[in-house]
């Protein structure tokens, strides 16, 4: 007449709760986006980022020392530039605004992890990631040309003090392109973070505000992942492990969490999710107008990312998360 097995028994106490629980979230799985822009003492508020900051490089430095007092173990370096145009030149040169904040972080506090995100979609004037054929209006981005900026790019961090090198693009053969010239640089030690499963999402609204890098014109659907493909991102990450990727990326996170498990499933490598700026700002709103506890969301949300398989977790809450950590 009564049950054998009582699985609430291990749930009556908050120890014992704590003993059998199967997911942990710690410091040391947070990495923290930065913006950094052109100028002196300067702290913009992203509109539809609540908390999140347009920095100049004197303010990014600041940010970096807080949060690697916080224990958090790495940044990611989004950057943007005084000008753009159709080179990207911003995006390569040796004092490019990322390549000026990589070095500025790099001295400050060594120990902090320095990611940089290698794409041009900041630095062109068309706001699309690589080069277009003249007069293009579709977006249609010319993918082995734009391979050589991003070479070029990749090599330009690495000379800056970069850690890790993440290309998020989504170009054919970016990877081994990148893995080349910094090979040849004499970089042969520096990893890559590949944005290997990054979707054509309408999450990155907020984001095209924050690094002013909505395109012009078109879309970028020729080039980033269509949401209704599972198993093409399982194509996507088998190239970029045979083009030398060290780690791997799922973009979005929240609404990819079966991409997240497919792709943890199907590789030995480690691998991060990207909570992104839509995912971020929505949480944020809600907060703001009292209709849910932000802390036990964005908890429930990072112990969800971690149980979905990642090991990594960019994500704009990761100051909060960390505090909340104690």
């Amino acid at each position: 007449m009564f049950p054998t097995h009582r699985p609430r028994r291990l749930r009556q106490h908050p120890q014992l709760r704590r003993m059998v629980q199967e997911t942990l979230v710690t410091q040391a799985d947070l990495i923290y986006p930065l913006f950094a822009v052109p100028g002196n003492q300067v702290a913009k508020e992203v509109s539809s980022m609540p908390g999140v900051y347009q920095l100049s490089i004197d303010k990014i430095v600041e940010e970096a020392k807080e949060v690697y007092d916080l224990g958090i173990p790495a940044v990611i370096l989004f950057g943007i530039p005084d000008e753009k145009d159709t080179d990207a030149t911003g995006a390569w040169h040796d004092c490019g605004i990322v390549q000026k904040a990589t070095t500025a972080v790099k001295e400050a506090v060594p120990d902090l992890m320095v990611i940089v995100d290698t794409c041009l979609c900041e630095y062109t004037s068309h706001g699309h990631c690589g080069y277009l054929e003249v007069g293009d209006l579709s977006g249609r981005v010319l993918n082995d040309p734009t391979l050589e900026l991003l070479k070029k790019t990749a090599v330009a961090q690495a000379n800056a003090g970069a850690d890790i090198i993440a290309p998020s693009g989504m170009m054919d053969g970016f990877v081994q392109a990148i893995r080349a010239g910094l090979d040849e640089s004499g970089f042969e030690d520096m990893p890559i973070l590949s944005y290997a499963a990054k979707y054509a999402s309408a999450y990155y609204g907020p984001f095209r505000d924050a690094a002013e890098s909505a395109p012009q014109f078109g879309d970028r659907r020729t080039y980033q992942m269509d949401p209704a493909n599972g198993t093409e991102a399982l194509k996507e990450i088998e190239l970029d492990i045979a083009e030398g990727a060290d780690m791997l990326m799922v973009k979005p996170a929240l609404a990819y969490m079966d991409i997240i498990w497919r792709v943890k499933q199907a590789t030995n490598l480690p691998v991060a999710a990207y909570n992104v700026s839509g995912e971020y700002a929505m949480v944020k709103a809600a907060a703001l107008n009292g209709w849910i506890d932000e802390q036990k969301v964005v908890m429930e949300t990072m112990t969800s990312f971690k149980r979905s398989g990642a090991d990594l977790i960019l994500t704009y809450h990761a100051k909060d998360v960390a505090r909340w950590l104690g």
